[in-house]
């Protein structure tokens, strides 16, 4: 039933058929979580030879020991690893620890206290700003949050962020000195950016004060479910357009081998990378080199990186394929919401009505099933429709998330019906 060409009695009844069926199931006392996108326990078993793998040969090939200090910028054939990801040249990798979330918390608060290549600390600017794509990744916009920098909202689109508002926004404001980007499989919408989105990126280096950097997340370069998707090379473009020291780029293992004991890797052009190694003297005398000898041989002597993806899309694929058919079976038909259909990455981005988002969540929890906070998705948690929820379909096993999206759908159906009888 469509909910615009429903009568009044139509919807009380179908609200109260839905409202009976809601509290049968809260008598259930579920405890599902469908939060964030944590890879589930049979991902993460893909990557248990790295247990023992070195079998007491520390030694790199180099020769580095990798159980004593040194080595800022991590081992080479880790680098050879970021850059595969990265598709970079090596000399313009770093690899670090297991969190690139850390190389971007370091390299902003760089750019925050004490500049990139030479330029002007943001710190020393009346109001930096940051460009925001939303919805998109939360962690972002609290670092942003933490430093005080202001947060600009942009729309996300099918093709990324909406470029003529971005190009408006840093030619007309000098203290915007970067952009957060997703650009693989973006965060939650899974959009992944065209050509011309890419190309365009490249080019705000030649307008944008010096200070601008645009922050690269490709969290998800490798993360394909269905056919291969291709991302057009940022650092291709910005060499193309003289701007190359205005990217920074960021990658990991968290979601490739296992999430808590990774690789991440931060690449960038040489000024940059030392500007990043100038701080990074002060604050560490080197990496992990243990966990990235271990890396290395496992992508060496077991499984390629390609042929790994490939046993993680495997298990994801049925996850997506659940929760985009409870969506379309419950809800195309009702005008209760619209989502998108990722073909990789991690999550599925569903908008309710206006206004509802908030609702839907409390109601399924309440039920049992956690989700995603509504407003997550916006910088400071404010989404100024009240649409916006990220489902995470990775980390509980098929049966449950089967269970969590029969729940989530009546959520949505529940809450839109109250919304159109003025109950909420």
């Amino acid at each position: 039933m469509h909910i615009e060409s429903a009568t009044q009695e139509q919807l009380i009844e179908w609200e109260k058929e839905l409202s009976a069926h809601y509290n049968k199931i809260c008598q259930h006392e579920l405890s599902l979580d469908i939060t964030r996108g944590k890879p589930s326990a049979e991902q993460l078993k893909l990557s248990d030879k790295l247990d023992g793998i070195l079998s007491g040969d520390y030694r790199a090939a180099d020769g580095t020991d990798t159980r004593n200090y040194g080595g800022l910028i991590g081992l080479t054939c880790s680098r050879e690893l970021g850059a595969e990801m990265l598709q970079v040249p090596v000399n313009e990798v770093i690899a670090g620890g297991n969190s690139s979330l850390t190389l971007m918390y370091h390299a902003l608060v760089t750019g925050y206290l004490f500049g990139f290549a030479g330029t002007t600390p943001w710190r020393e600017l009346k109001a930096p700003k940051f460009l925001c794509p939303v919805p998109g990744y939360d962690r972002h916009f609290t670092i942003c949050e933490q430093l005080g920098i202001e947060m600009i909202n942009v729309p996300m689109g099918e093709q990324g962020p909406d470029m003529e508002l971005v190009e408006k926004l840093v030619r007309e404001d000098a203290e915007i000195v970067g952009i957060w980007c997703v650009p693989k499989f973006s965060n939650p919408t899974g959009a992944t950016y065209s050509k011309e989105t890419v190309e365009r990126l490249a080019q705000l280096g030649q307008f944008a004060g010096a200070s601008f950097r645009i922050f690269w997340d490709n969290a998800y370069s490798v993360h394909d479910i269905g056919n291969y998707v291709n991302l057009p090379n940022i650092r291709t473009a910005t060499l193309e357009n003289d701007t190359a020291d205005s990217v920074i780029q960021f990658a990991s293992t968290s979601k490739v081998t296992h999430a808590g004991a990774g690789v991440a890797f931060v690449s960038a052009s040489q000024a940059n990378l030392d500007s990043l190694k100038g701080q990074m003297q002060a604050m560490t005398i080197g990496p992990d080199k243990v966990n990235q000898l271990r890396h290395s041989r496992f992508f060496t002597e077991h499984t390629s990186l390609t042929e790994h993806m490939h046993k993680h899309a495997d298990i994801l694929r049925p996850k997506f394929e659940c929760v985009l058919e409870h969506l379309h079976n419950a809800l195309t038909d009702a005008d209760m919401g619209t989502w998108e259909k990722p073909e990789g990455g991690y999550f599925v981005s569903f908008n309710t009505l206006p206004g509802c988002a908030k609702a839907v969540v409390k109601m399924a929890a309440d039920a049992g099933v956690k989700l995603t906070p509504a407003g997550a998705t916006f910088p400071y948690g404010k989404d100024p429709e009240d649409s916006n929820i990220r489902i995470a379909p990775s980390f509980p096993p098929l049966e449950e998330l089967d269970t969590a999206m029969s729940v989530f759908v009546l959520c949505v159906k529940l809450v839109s019906l109250r919304k159109k009888l003025g109950k909420i």
